[in-house]
Formats: C-alpha cells, structure tokens, sequence
C-alpha cells in the first residue's frame, strides 16, 4: 500500500504540479521520499525555506495555476511564512505542505514544537491540520480547490508520522473552474449614467485587467479617457495602448496624478490602489472587482460593480454613448509625454557616478521582448515601474502588495524552474539580495540560468528617502557590501561588476548574452533621488528639517553629494 505522503504526490502531479520547492527535514522525509519515486514531479531545492514560498508564489503568478512549497517542523515551516504572506496578498493560489513532530507529542512541549495552523491562519485563505489519514485525499482535496478559487494560500499541517501512514490509493485531480460574472442590470445602468454625464473621464486599472487589454482600450476610447495604472497593472495595460499616461502614486508619473485629480468621474477597473491621498476629492467613482467585499476599501464609491473586468467592460458598453469629447484625454496625453520625457533624460551617463536610471534604461533595451522581470522592494521597483517597457509578452512581478525586502532572487528561482527558456531578470537591490544571498547557490545547484542585476548603492536607499523625506537624518542605513560579482563566482556563477558609466553598455550586453546564470553588480549613485508625482507641504518641510539636522549633526557633506547628484531632475 502507499503511504499518504505518495498519494499526496501522485495527486499533485495529476492535478498539473510539476515541481515542489523546498527543504528536506525528518519530519518531511516521508513526503520528499514520496517525491524521490515520482517521476514527472521534481524537487528544487532552495537554501532558505521563505525563498521556497517565494518561489512557488513567484510560478503561482506566471502560470495562474497551483503551485507547492514545503517545509520541515517547527523551524522549517516558520521559515515559509514571510513569502506565504507575499503570495496570500498577491493572491496567488500556492499550497504549502508544512510537515509536523510526530502525533503523539503535541502538546508536550516537544523539540521544534509550534502550533503550525495558527500560525499560519494569517497569511492563508485554509489552513488545517491533518491528524488522521483517514482525512485524505478529502482534506487535500479541499485545500487546492480553497487555493485555487480564492487565489490565495492553502496550508496542510501533517505530521511525519501520519504522513508515513499506509492508505488506500486515491489519486485525486484538482483543477480550477472557469466562470464569468456579470454585475446586475441596475447596477450597470446606474454606472452609465455616471459615465455619460461626466466631462473628464479618467480610468484607473490595476492587476484585475489581466485577460481584458481589448475591453479596456474599447472603453477607454468610447470615454476618451485617459488610462492611469497601478503598479500591479504595468504589465497588463501599458503596451499598445494610446491611451495610457503612466502609473499613479509614489513612484508614479505627474502626468498619472494629474489626470487622477482633474476628471470628474473615475472608473477603477481591477484595482486595489491603496494610496487615499492620491484619489481625486469631487469625482464620481465606479468601482469594478470581482469580490465585493473589495469595493470602497480605498475611497468613497457611488457605484460598485461586482464582476471580472471583460465581461462587465461589454456589458457596459452597449450602454455608453460615442459623443465625449477629447479635451481630457489630450491634455492627459500631452501632460504624459512631457513626463516621459523627462524621466528619459535622467536615465543617460554621467561621468561622476552611475545613475540607477541609466542602468535600468540599458536592461530594458538589450533584454529579451519575452523576459520576465523582477524587481526587489525599494528603488530596484521604482526604477522598474519608471524604466521597463511591457509589451503583452513581457511580465513583470514582485513583492508590490507585502512589500517584503528579499523577493527578487527567490521569485526569479521560480520564475526560471517554471520555464527555462524564457529569460528571467532579477532587479536586486544590495540590502534585499544580502538577506537570501545563499539563494545564489540555488541558482547553480538546480542549473537556473536567471540574471540578478545589484543596484549597489551601498545603502538601503529607500528608506534613507524616506527619513529624508520624514526629516530625519539618515542612520542605520549604510552596507559594507562584498564585490556581489566575486560572491557569485564563488558559487560557480558568472560574475560582472561596473563602477563606470562607460563601461556599463557593454556589460550589460555581456550579461544577458550570458548562456547560465549571471550577477552584475554596478555601483550605483547613492543619493539619487526618485521624485515622487507631486510634493506635499509636509514632504516639503521634512526634507528641509532633514537637512537642517544633518548639518548640525556634521554631516554636510551628504548635503553636498545629494545637491550634485539631483540638481539635473530640479533644472
């Protein structure tokens, strides 16, 4: 007879999962010995248990299907929790088998005992423990039809012992269910007459318009309206569309912000855009998600519409009328290329320091029109979101609901085991590539060709802006970095670092060009700053108080540095 762990991967395995990452332990061996037998499923094995998680959200995200970690006791499946919550708020369906002590001492206080299914309570849409065989295939069952319809995280607790238990065999397939959902009639025809009064007209789109690029640009012409786009959202609006003016929000475009404020009717289309400050005041909103429970989290809405962005998008356009005028749309249009433009001309060499901007510019142009692109969290994501061009065949992912440092090596691990011709870019920064930096090895030990591209800039750079930004003198923030590429050929991988603009083209040539995986560490300039769309009077007197107290505490010269380095974004 099978144990439990084989029926668990024979399930997996019918159900479509192909692999499974992860970090043996005792109390897993059952369910990596189950895998060791399988063929058609294998086992990528990572350094760090919260890179697993990572992972397997990172193949959740590209695929749209199921994707598995696990991890050992105690410990062990701590470890997952950091990247579960990123996949849980990315709402990514990932199943996490956490392993257990054995049975019979739980409630002890046992070597490496926790509460696994409390802990995880948090950061998953099902998280149950298995304290019989008994309750499998069920209970399996259960978890990846939770994981895949709430696209979110399912968690087993199982411990070794039960996992090891002879059963029947039952292999049991999995798969999700397509479905289209419609908001009523009289919820759709009080959002046309909104749209058909207003003047101005903007849209903002976030990651639910994934699958509708052709509803929205219909709607968006019928409107004249301009598109704003969330972070989430780049990757899924901003090509072919001649309706686009960059994205909203901290890291966004002027051009974005101001058509947010200035229409007087806003339609949201698939977003969560969680920034108050950045809705427009006066405006009409209508609000599509297709959970309910989403709408008017963010900001008041006069119609909300429960449904997926196509299929509402056709429903509402029978409905709308073709006479709008373009005014709105053609300043906004105008406003963005202005903006774009400007953002353009940072992103050149400079003879002093190398501009983050430039380096991002260059990955841009010489990577492949398929590549998929991950930036960590902090300034690798705003030079991301400002510098990358998507192109409907392009993807772009990260932690940019969590917000956790230490996703983009991790995420690229899954991002390259899900599809090994496709090239995979990791934007690191240093503080974020530091934390997992033994992911590297995964990289050469499972034979991963991603690229990790260090913005080195010897800081943790965003949370300096924010103490600037706040009035507080920069502390705590400085790295003594290692020569990232000299790490990397340490571990058997090729290895590149720049300290000159003018050697950068070529490098950057070399390393994407690269056949295996490949770090290129530049010294980027540490106190360039990213300008936010708009400043706030308090943005304002913080970062005069910020000055005014880094002279005082000796530090002029940091004044200094930043002047030089900024002045080309003021003039």
């Amino acid at each position: 007879m099978p144990t439990l762990a084989k029926n668990i991967v024979d399930s997996l395995l019918a159900s479509g999962v192909k692999r499974v990452y992860g970090l043996p332990g005792d109390s897993l061996n059952g369910f990596t010995d189950a895998l060791r037998v399988t063929s058609g499923i294998e086992w990528v094995h990572v350094r760090h248990e919260e890179a697993a998680a990572f992972a397997a959200g990172a193949e959740a995200a590209l695929t749209g299907e199921i994707a598995v970690c696990a991890g050992s006791c105690g410990p062990g499946n701590l470890h997952l929790i950091n990247g579960l919550f990123d996949a849980q708020r990315s709402r990514v369906p990932v199943l996490a088998i956490a392993a257990h002590i054995p049975s019979d001492e739980i409630g002890s206080g046992y070597f490496q005992e926790t509460h696994p299914q409390e802990l995880f309570r948090e950061c998953s849409v099902y998280a149950e423990y298995v304290s019989n065989a008994a309750q499998m295939p069920r209970m399996l069952r259960i978890a990846m039809r939770e994981a895949i319809e709430k696209r979110g995280v399912a968690v087993l607790v199982i411990p070794g012992d039960i996992a090891l238990a002879d059963v029947e065999s039952q292999i049991e397939e999995v798969r999700g269910y397509a479905s289209r959902v419609i908001p009523a009639e009289s919820q759709l025809e009080s959002a046309a007459e909104i749209l058909n009064s207003a003047k101005k007209v903007t849209i903002l789109a976030g990651a639910g318009v994934e699958g509708a690029h052709d509803e929205l640009i219909a709607i968006a012409d019928r409107l004249q309206a301009p598109v704003v786009h969330a972070l989430r959202g780049k990757e899924f609006v901003e090509y072919d569309n001649p309706f686009d003016v960059g994205m909203t929000g901290l890291i966004g475009f002027s051009s974005g912000y101001a058509a947010m404020r200035e229409c007087d009717a806003l339609l949201m289309l698939g977003t969560d855009f969680p920034y108050q400050q950045f809705y427009p005041e006066n405006a009409k909103v209508i609000q599509v998600d297709i959970r309910g429970e989403q709408i008017g989290r963010r900001t008041h809405v006069d119609v909300g519409l429960v449904g997926g962005t196509a299929e509402t998008v056709e429903a509402l356009l029978p409905r709308l009328t073709e006479d709008k005028d373009s005014g709105h749309l053609d300043a906004a249009v105008k406003h963005y290329r202005r903006a774009r433009k400007d953002l353009d001309s940072l992103a050149t060499p400079s003879k002093r320091t190398i501009h983050p901007q430039y380096l991002a510019k260059l990955i841009n142009d010489h990577a492949d029109d398929n590549a998929i692109f991950i930036p960590d969290v902090g300034s690798p994501t705003v030079w991301a979101a400002r510098y990358l061009t998507m192109n409907g065949r392009r993807r772009l992912i990260g932690s940019f609901t969590h917000g956790s440092m230490a996703n983009a090596l991790s995420q690229a691990v899954g991002a390259q085991a899900q599809d090994p011709s496709r090239q995979v870019i990791a934007l690191a920064g240093d503080g974020g590539l530091a934390m997992l930096l033994g992911e590297l090895i995964t990289l050469t030990q499972n034979g991963l060709n991603a690229k990790v591209v260090v913005f080195d800039n010897a800081s943790l750079n965003f949370v300096e802006l924010e103490m600037k930004a706040a009035g507080f003198v920069t502390f705590g923030t400085g790295l003594e970095n290692p020569d990232f590429s000299k790490v990397a050929e340490a571990v058997g991988i090729k290895g590149i670092r720049v300290e000159k603009s003018a050697d950068l083209p070529a490098a950057v040539e070399e390393f994407l060009a690269h056949d295996g995986p490949a770090v290129l560490d530049v010294t980027t300039e540490r106190q360039e700053l990213s300008m936010p769309p708009t400043i706030t009077m308090e943005q304002a007197k913080g970062f005069a108080l910020y000055a005014i107290r880094t002279v005082l505490s000796g530090k002029g010269d940091e004044l200094i540095d930043l002047a030089k380095t900024n002045l080309r974004q003021l003039f």
